[in-house]
């Protein structure tokens, strides 16, 4: 079966695929960074640059002028550059530099740039938009009033989801991978909301791929802005409230057989896996209260835990907590190492559309 082939290792990062626009360093003009961007992504405001680790972290602005320069400070990841809905420009593992895109039309534009690929091994750093001479940085984009969280893992980040074949080396991996065509992403602009993609590839609720780096799991990183930061905690700045957390863990822990020498047997991994479980969505409802859906997504052999513990935090009067049978039928898993697709996140996007439009969520 595919869901048993699936290869979940820590996405790793980076390659240009743009436009002929010239890059060069400048700095920004501005008073702070925040106060020409709209992100809703977990960021830490170091002052001159905001900084993040997550997959799939946007960041959208207004200017005016013929020309826009994105400030970056970031040698793992990769990023699409889109002005007024329009991609032009794939940057591969950019360093510390100033994108520029000339040449646009004179008057307003919008403009957003996106993370493609998770890099927990590092930092990255924006240091905001500036308009080309002539021009100014307008008021960011207001917010949008709907937020989706999506929790996962590989499957979530959207691991090789552009790859032309299941064959990936990790440069392959790199380029191919793209948080913003992602099942979450696609679901979010569907519903016209703002998201977070807190995916971290290779990690599980209590047991990693193939048993890997048991010291840790999805849990030890949730908390964090910056994942390769040990003890790092992100601040809520007080505007990220989401009306729907979807939580899609499990294909880690069950995908690989319990390895020798692994502290668990099928029991006490599944058992240890529902407390876990259940332990975590306690945790988000006090987190975001009871006006927040939560969505366990249950698919494979996991399928069966999850719907228990919705069942059972259900009859504890948890009724805000909803199981999604995640539907796979018709998926071609011809991503990355058997991942999904393009394709697969595009069709699971619509079944959780659908699913999501006969839930009674407080938008």
């Amino acid at each position: 079966m595919p869901w048993l082939r699936m290869l979940v290792a820590s996405a790793v990062s980076t390659v240009l695929v743009g436009t002929a626009t010239v890059t060069t360093v400048a700095a920004p003009e501005r008073r702070g960074v925040q106060d020409g961007v709209h992100t809703a992504g977990r960021v830490k405001d170091a002052g001159d640059v905001l900084q993040y680790s997550w997959p799939g972290v946007y960041f959208e602005g207004r200017i005016r002028g013929t020309g826009v320069g994105v400030v970056l400070d970031d040698p793992a990841a990769d990023y699409d550059v889109q002005v007024d809905g329009a991609t032009v420009a794939t940057l591969v593992t950019p360093g510390r530099t100033t994108h520029w895109v000339r040449g646009l039309r004179e008057g307003v534009h919008t403009v957003r740039l996106v993370k493609r690929n998770d890099t927990p091994w590092s930092t990255s750093a924006f240091g905001g938009f500036v308009a080309a001479p002539g021009g100014a940085v307008l008021a960011e984009p207001a917010a949008r009033s709907r937020q989706i969280e999506f929790i996962g893992d590989s499957l979530t980040a959207g691991y090789g989801n552009l790859s032309a074949s299941r064959d990936c080396d990790n440069e392959q991996l790199k380029r191919t991978t793209n948080a913003d065509v992602s099942y979450g992403a696609l679901t979010a602009r569907k519903l016209r909301a703002d998201y977070q993609i807190n995916a971290y590839s290779g990690q599980g609720m209590v047991r990693n791929y193939n048993g890997g780096s048991p010291e840790v799991n999805y849990r030890t990183f949730y908390d964090r802005a910056l994942l390769n930061v040990p003890g790092d905690v992100w601040q809520n700045p007080g505007t990220w409230r989401p009306r729907l957390v979807v939580v899609h863990l499990g294909t880690n822990d069950f995908s690989t057989p319990v390895n020798p020498g692994e502290p668990w047997t099928d029991e006490s991994l599944a058992a240890a896996y529902r407390s876990a479980y259940s332990g975590f969505l306690a945790k988000l409802r006090k987190r975001y209260g009871t006006a927040t859906t939560i969505l366990a997504a249950g698919t494979g052999p996991f399928a069966g835990h999850v719907e228990h513990v919705v069942r059972e935090r259900t009859a504890a009067g948890d009724r805000g907590v909803r199981f999604w049978p995640l539907d796979t039928t018709g998926l071609d898993h011809t991503g990355c190492h058997w991942h999904y697709s393009a394709r697969d996140h595009r069709l699971l996007a619509d079944r959780l559309t659908a699913f999501l439009a006969d839930l009674p969520i407080r938008w």
